[in-house]
Parts: C-alpha cells; sequence; structure tokens
C-alpha cells in the first residue's frame, strides 16, 4: 500500500487544469466516494495491525495534499476570472459625486500666484487681535469712526481693547514689528465687520493685502504692480486708472479701476456707463506707520494695497449676491467645477 500512496502523491503533485470541468473531473477522481484516495481508506482494514499507524499517517497526508492541491487551482481560476472583469469591486454601490474647490479660494490662489511670481510670501496672523495691531500703529486716530462698535466686532473693551480684525493690515503691522526691510508680503485672510447682511455686504469676507517696504520705494513701482496684477488677473487687454483717495495708513493713497471687460471700457449696465469698475485701494506707506514699527521712514519707503476677494471674484464670474458664498448651496458650487 505504501507504493500505492507514494504512486498517487507523485500524481497529485503534479495535476493541473485549465478549466473548472476538468478540476471538478480531477476532484471526483481522487476524493469521491468512489475516488482513489477513498478506495486506499477502504483497504485500510487489510493492513497488518503493525503497519496502520505509519499506512493511516500517510493516507491522511495524501487526502490533505490532494484538497489543498484542488482548492489551489479553483482559487486561481478565481482569481483570474475577477481580473478579466473590468470593475473597481472596492467602489461603493452609490456614486460618489466628485467635489470642487469653493470660488473664494480659486481666486485666493490666484491671486497668490500672481505676486508670487513677482517675489512676494504669504504672511499670515490672528483673526482675534488688539487695537493696537489693527488700529493705533496704523495711523488711525483715538476718535476715527472705525473703531466705533457700529464697524468693529469687539470682544473686550478695558482694559485693553480685544477685537475681531476688520482688515489684514494688522498682519502687515505684526511683520514690520518683528522684521527689518527689505519687507514684501501678500496677506490673505478672513475680516469681520460690524454690517448689516445684504446682497452687496456681509458681516465677515475676506481680503488679500500687500506690502512693499525697502530702499527707494517709488509710487512708480506701485502702479507697475497694479498694472502687472489687473492684466494677469484680468487678461492682457486690462488697463488701469489710479484715483485719489485717503486711507489713514498710506500718503498718497489712491483707489484703481480697471477697464469694464464686459464692455471693453465704452459703459455698460455693470460699469454703471463708465467704462471702468473700482477694485481696491493702495497708496505709499504713512511715515507714521514705519516709525511705529519700528522702520526708520527716512531710509525706508514702501506701498501697500488692498482688496476684497468677493470682489474680484464677482467681477470674474458675475455672481450678484455676496450671500451665495457662504451658504454652501452645492449647486452654486457645481456651477465652478469647470474653473479648476
Amino acid at each position: 500500500m505504501i507504493e500505492k500512496i507514494q504512486a498517487l502523491k507523485e500524481q497529485i503533485e503534479a495535476l493541473s487544469a485549465s478549466n473548472a470541468e476538468e478540476l471538478e473531473a480531477l476532484r471526483i477522481k481522487y476524493l469521491s466516494k468512489k475516488g482513489e484516495i477513498t478506495a486506499l481508506f477502504n483497504d485500510f482494514r487489510n493492513v497488518p495491525n503493525e503497519q496502520k499507524r505509519e499506512i493511516g499517517q500517510k493516507l491522511n497526508e495524501l487526502k490533505t495534499l490532494a484538497t489543498d492541491k484542488i482548492n489551489a487551482i479553483r482559487e486561481a481560476f478565481n482569481a483570474n476570472a475577477v481580473a478579466d472583469v473590468d470593475i473597481d469591486l472596492t467602489r461603493t454601490s452609490a456614486p460618489q459625486e466628485i467635489g470642487t474647490r469653493h470660488p473664494i479660494s480659486l481666486v485666493r490662489k490666484e491671486i497668490i500666484d500672481i505676486f508670487s511670481r513677482l517675489g512676494f510670501t504669504i504672511a499670515e496672523g490672528p483673526e482675534v487681535e488688539d487695537d493696537w495691531h489693527v488700529f493705533s500703529s496704523l495711523n488711525f486716530a483715538d476718535d476715527h469712526p472705525a473703531r466705533d462698535m457700529q464697524d468693529t466686532f469687539f470682544i473686550q473693551r478695558n482694559p485693553a481693547d480685544v477685537l475681531l480684525r476688520t482688515h489684514t493690515s494688522s498682519v502687515q503691522s505684526r511683520i514690520m514689528e518683528h522684521t527689518q526691510p527689505p519687507i514684501r508680503i501678500i496677506c490673505p485672510g478672513r475680516v469681520y465687520r460690524n454690517e448689516a447682511i445684504s446682497a452687496r455686504a456681509h458681516c465677515f469676507f475676506h481680503q488679500v493685502e500687500a506690502l512693499y517696504v525697502d530702499k527707494n520705494v517709488t509710487f512708480a513701482d506701485l502702479k507697475q504692480v497694479l498694472l502687472y496684477f489687473a492684466q494677469e488677473m484680468f487678461g492682457p487687454e486690462t488697463k488701469i486708472r489710479l484715483r485719489p483717495s485717503y486711507f489713514p495708513f498710506t500718503e498718497p493713497s489712491a483707489e484703481m479701476d480697471i477697464s469694464c471687460d464686459l464692455c471693453g471700457g465704452k459703459g455698460c449696465a455693470f460699469c454703471k456707463g463708465t467704462g471702468w469698475v473700482e477694485i481696491l485701494g493702495c497708496g505709499m506707506v504713512d511715515p507714521n506707520v514705519l516709525e511705529a514699527c519700528g522702520i526708520d521712514s527716512k531710509v525706508y519707503s514702501g506701498f501697500a494695497l488692498g482688496m476684497g476677494i468677493e470682489r474680484i471674484t464677482n467681477l470674474k464670474y458675475r455672481v450678484k449676491d455676496l450671500r451665495m458664498f457662504s451658504e454652501n448651496d452645492v449647486r452654486f458650487l457645481e456651477e465652478f467645477k469647470s474653473a479648476h
């Protein structure tokens, strides 16, 4: 019997099948009730007692070998069958919608990319600020209207004013306090103002401000940066116009308009017939601001500019209601898939 067991073992080790039918035929040949291994177990009763232990062990090993061999071939068939099916079995049964970036995030990134090409780096600061960095260091008078509760969210009034920042200029004052020129930064972030929420205004919005301080910085440098930004953001045919204005932290100050890209500057309802659309404020950093932050205004000069990201987003995508930016309506966000 030992010779029969050894012969069957060699056959089983060499088993192969090209399809499921051949595999089933092999299973029947060796493991069915009338199979060759079952026949050996039936002959086991004729084995002398002194050989029963050895032969019984070899029979069990033979049956295990045959079972494992046939199962291995079957698993190989199943694996090949799955590989031939072009289906991702790890996917969920329900379709998953691909998300989109928020339009504010898209425009914020585009603005940062434009200024980064000019050597500006990102600077950030806290949204909960103190009076010094938001107002006093930026040349705001003690009785300036922006300090009033109607414009500012105050968290604590005494002994020291703590508030939600009303502009990202506070980041500029923090950088100037601890950094000597040259300084070339861009400050994106969320700001807060105590205003009634409507289609044209909100109690929070997003700003991007830029600051450049170095020796011999002039208004001509500012104008060139503004022209480069406008043409990169709105197209190479865009023209700019600077109008005199007033800001406590810059002198001289200006507001910048761009030519309306809807009418090409001829005048339409969007630009109210003027051919121009305002997008930002700018100016040369007031010497008082430089001195308050520890920078010698007799040696250094600089310019600053700031814009609302929502304003730029409106101009690029014609969003008429500011509230849509914060309502998280999926239908609104899906409109910006093609903007990625």
